[in-house]
């Protein structure tokens, strides 16, 4: 495989000091491997921490800053990084008002974060978690008990940040992320194997010509297989997959997200096939977000994310928000 990497053992760490000359005003520790916006702790505010294995780039450290997180602990790729660096983050980030930890639905990451939750409690920082478990495609996989963290990870980093930012207590705080969880709902597709530097290839089958219909995005097996479909027969089976769950009856955030291969000139297309089907059943759509925001490496394909929302919610997305990879009203 043609990887743009030195080698496989410091894909993560070159990736951090990269952040590092690109984002003055992130804190990046290489060696800890933690992302902090650098004028944390900010007094009277909640703080949000979220993690994960790296490879879903921007999620997670591409959404710290003002109106998002404050501090994100990428581990190694696809690999849950470990409690000692979610108790360092939270001493950096914690002003006295709490933490609150952002975790999606993967066996690793639900342990080492609770796990760090306690020992952070030990340490005096007063910690809350929200589960993200959007994913309707399949109910258990190789990597959880449950439904699967995806798309919806984003929502909740940036209205809860939000609800944080505007100086919400930390029961407020995540009584507003566990809100969003619950009217959440994603289905991906994956056109293509992912890659991972470790392994130099595919780290699945797909045969040419044919498509994953509810894959994760660790490339976890989905629903079934077909042959290769159009941009608007995948919206349809996609859009309808997350409205059959979900079954919104407020207007819509509504999230096309791209796995990491694909090019906006198609996401935008399949977007446009997405509003179709969201019209066609009379869906009120509020905001449309389009682009790679949890990515998996190099997957060609895509993901639906859509979360139905009050007035106090569309409120929270639309305020300022200040990060490397989402940013808008500042």
């Amino acid at each position: 495989m043609r990887m743009l990497i030195n080698v496989p053992e410091t894909v993560v760490s070159d990736a951090l000091r990269g952040i590092a000359a690109a984002h003055p005003e992130l804190v990046v520790d290489v060696a800890n491997r933690v992302i902090v916006r650098r004028d944390a702790p900010v007094a009277g505010k909640v703080a949000l921490i979220s993690g994960g294995g790296s490879g879903h780039e921007p999620l997670h450290g591409g959404f710290v800053g003002p109106g998002m997180l404050d501090a994100a602990c990428p581990g190694e790729v696809f690999t849950s990084p470990v409690p000692d660096q979610m108790v360092r983050a939270a001493a950096a980030v914690d002003s006295g008002r709490g933490v609150l930890f952002v975790v999606k639905n993967y066996t690793g990451d639900v342990l080492n974060f609770q796990m760090a939750a306690e020992l952070a409690e030990d340490e005096g920082v007063q910690v809350a978690s929200v589960l993200v478990d959007d994913d309707v495609a399949v109910r258990d996989s190789t990597f959880t008990a449950g439904r699967r963290g995806t798309g919806a990870t984003l929502f909740v980093e940036k209205i809860a940040g939000a609800a944080a930012e505007e100086g919400m207590p930390l029961e407020r705080v995540a009584a507003v992320a566990r809100q969003v969880v619950a009217s959440s709902r994603s289905f991906g597709v994956a056109l293509s194997a992912c890659s991972t530097p470790a392994k130099g290839g595919p780290t699945f089958e797909l045969p040419e010509g044919e498509l994953e219909l509810g894959v994760g995005i660790h490339g976890e097996p989905g629903r079934e297989r077909r042959g290769m479909m159009t941009s608007r027969e995948i919206a349809d089976v996609a859009v309808e997959a997350v409205l059959e769950d979900l079954k919104p009856q407020l207007p819509v955030l509504a999230l096309v997200n791209g796995m990491g291969a694909t090019p906006l000139l198609e996401l935008y297309g399949f977007g446009a096939e997405v509003r179709r089907v969201l019209d066609e059943r009379g869906v009120s759509v509020a905001r449309t977000l389009v682009g790679n925001y949890v990515t998996s490496l190099d997957m060609a394909g895509c993901s639906v994310t859509l979360c139905q929302v009050d007035g106090e919610l569309l409120r929270l997305w639309d305020a300022p928000v200040e990060t490397a990879g989402l940013r808008w009203g500042r």
